[in-house]
């Protein structure tokens, strides 16, 4: 039991000395991406043939357990850890303190890991990443264009500490910005050094976190609250669920700093219950935080008191806006409420309340650390700081990224993501999820920050980014988009409820076919309806993807309308088959296994499909042999 910052700076100094007598450490990606390629496995392989050879030491084990082998500096560490980000080429292994970085690793390549690497310090070439475009192999993480750009704040410690042992989390300077707090500031000193630093909500709308406790801190109230919004819904967004695996602690400790600000004493962590190995780790690390004196009464002898309770959401994308949530968490239905009031004078139970996402409360113990000044040294003077973004689609190198605020749109796509795959050519991003925008090549250069995406109809969102080729129908994308927010439309208000619904319907009749320029202007009115009369942030921002696709792809709606045709060629019911008489070889495959008898012609020649019978399924094309079949 922790009893002053003296007690904690022990800690971390034995903690220290721990980890220092691994000679080498092994840390194999467990985030929910690399567990489901089976990298558990590939931990337990290495841990089993170290434990073997008796050079496995944990930082647990004192100086009196070292065994043959294991004097100070001498064993191996084989540990899991959380995200390392580029989550396209798991199961990954980091070994340090070189900083190779293993691919793709399987069960069976852990012998070959351990003989070379791990005991003779020689690494295993075949595991390297190799660069698709240039063929070369990469050795260390920081050498992979992936890496190269990037500069973790937030995700310092994902993928470098095993999140389920406390130890390691202040061997890395874990709970030293609360001690600090608790020790040297009061709280209206930790509310001028976050306005001093510029930090704004990383959740959505990007509101400065430092004025929103200004609020909850004016507040008269005998009881107050702060919540961490982990409820994180958009399509391909998986930023905050990487930090809650990878390094719970440091949310913890954002949350804490949070309720020292604002004079609160309990928390919330809401988090979506499809997230079993963060709501596992959030509850170990709040355990062990207890353990230790860091979370209840009286924290470090300072007279703080603190605690946190993990609650689970059924998966309701509403439940990310912050009404919706706090209902949520008081029992009721997830249903956004009017506002005024705000949830920092009257939030949940009726007290005032700070709602901060993962990512903004993870930036809190390095600014505390380092200072305002160093915070604002990266990113743009009205977006400062970094951002957390998950990068999927049709893009080389999948995974989750941190850059600084203001980097420019066309190299996170290009220079990190690679750019899309060989042979496809760049069609389009969205960004931001559903409550973003669809750009298109021209916008590439915008730079990531709040003020330049709002100007081009998009926003930075919670950080989702979805790259799209040159095979990707943009009015099948709004209509996708469009059948999320609809379904997850809490239905409260008219605006959203009806909206949604209507541009859905448009949206559908457009790729069916049925489309006319009247459903265009139609599609257009609704969604700017619905932009001005939905009840809360989520509906308002509903329609961004229809309004972006309808500014910089509205062509590709014109083919559909106007020509009856969709150029990508994805939208089923405007595809066109028939065969190409070259490549035909007249098998009659094709004939076969058409169900309606649309397709016709003599064994050994060409054959001919009737259009007017062909009802569109595909089934000639996946038998042909020899790509014959036009669609």
């Amino acid at each position: 039991m922790l009893k002053s910052r003296k007690d904690l700076d022990r800690i971390r100094e034995q903690a220290e000395k721990g980890m220092g007598r691994q000679r080498m450490r092994a840390m194999v990606c467990a985030g929910t991406g690399c567990l489901a390629n089976g990298s558990l496995k590939v931990y337990e392989r290495l841990r089993e043939l170290v434990a073997e050879k008796g050079l496995l030491v944990d930082i647990a084990m004192t100086e009196d357990a070292c065994g043959e082998g294991q004097e100070a500096g001498g064993g191996i560490g084989v540990e899991k850890s959380g995200c390392h980000g580029f989550c396209q080429m798991g199961p990954l292994i980091r070994i340090e303190p070189q900083g190779i970085l293993y691919v793709s690793v399987k069960p069976e390549d852990a012998e070959e890991i351990v003989e070379e690497t791990l005991i003779k310090g020689k690494p295993v070439t075949r595991l390297f990443y190799q660069d698709p475009f240039k063929g070369t192999q990469v050795e260390t993480e920081e050498s992979i264009p992936f890496y190269k750009h990037q500069h973790r704040v937030v995700l310092a410690n994902c993928g470098r500490i095993n999140p389920e042992d406390i130890r390691e989390a202040i061997a890395m300077g874990g709970y030293a910005a609360i001690a600090r707090v608790l020790d040297e500031m009061t709280p209206e000193q930790v509310i001028e050094l976050i306005n001093e630093s510029g930090l704004r909500g990383r959740g959505g709308a990007g509101f400065p976190t430092g004025r929103k406790w200004q609020f909850a801190k004016a507040a008269k109230s005998d009881k107050k609250y702060v919540i961490c919004n982990g409820d994180e819904g958009d399509p391909g967004a998986f930023m905050d669920r990487s930090v809650m695996e990878g390094d719970p602690h440091k949310v913890i400790e954002g949350l804490m700093i949070a309720g020292y600000a604002i004079g609160a004493d309990e928390g919330f962590i809401y988090v979506r219950a499809e997230y079993p190995v963060a709501v596992t780790r959030l509850k170990k690390a709040i355990a062990e935080a207890r353990e230790y004196g860091l979370l209840g009464r009286n924290i470090l002898g300072s007279g703080f008191s603190f605690d946190i309770t993990v609650k689970e959401g059924a998966g309701a994308f509403v439940c990310g806006e912050e009404t919706a949530l706090i209902s949520s968490i008081e029992g009721g239905r997830g249903m956004p409420n009017p506002r005024p009031p705000y949830p920092a004078e009257k939030g949940l139970f009726g007290k005032p309340t700070v709602i901060n996402n993962v990512e903004t409360l993870s930036n809190l113990p390095t600014i505390i650390l380092n200072g305002a000044s160093w915070f604002k040294s990266r990113g743009t003077e009205t977006s400062p700081g970094t951002k957390t973004f998950a990068l999927a689609g049709q893009v080389v190198n999948t995974g989750l990224v941190e850059v600084p605020m203001g980097f420019p749109l066309r190299d996170l796509v290009f220079e990190v993501g690679g750019g899309t795959r060989i042979g496809r050519r760049f069609k389009a991003v969205q960004i931001g999820g559903p409550s973003g925008g669809c750009l298109a090549e021209g916008q590439l250069d915008v730079a990531l920050d709040y003020e330049s995406l709002h100007k081009v109809g998009a926003m930075v969102g919670s950080g989702g980014i979805v790259v799209m080729d040159e095979d990707t129908c943009m009015v099948e994308v709004a209509r996708f988009f469009m059948q999320f927010t609809q379904n997850e439309s809490c239905g409260k208000c008219v605006p959203c409820r009806e909206g949604t619904k209507q541009m859905l319907a448009l949206l559908t009749k457009i790729t069916n076919g049925e489309g006319t320029e009247e459903d265009l202007a139609l599609l257009e009115e609704v969604a700017l309806a619905v932009q001005d009369g939905a009840l809360c942030g989520l509906g308002k921002t509903a329609p961004n993807p229809v309004l972006t696709t309808l500014k910089y792809f509205r062509s590709e709606y014109e083919a559909h309308i106007l020509e009856k045709r969709c150029p990508a060629g994805v939208c089923q019911a405007l595809r066109v088959y028939s065969i190409d008489p070259e490549k035909c070889r007249g098998c009659t495959l094709c004939m076969k296994v058409c169900p309606v008898g649309a397709i016709s012609g003599e064994r050994r020649k060409p054959h001919s499909i009737d259009a007017t019978k062909c009802i569109k399924c595909g089934a000639c094309v996946e038998k042909c042999r020899f790509g014959a079949i036009n669609h």
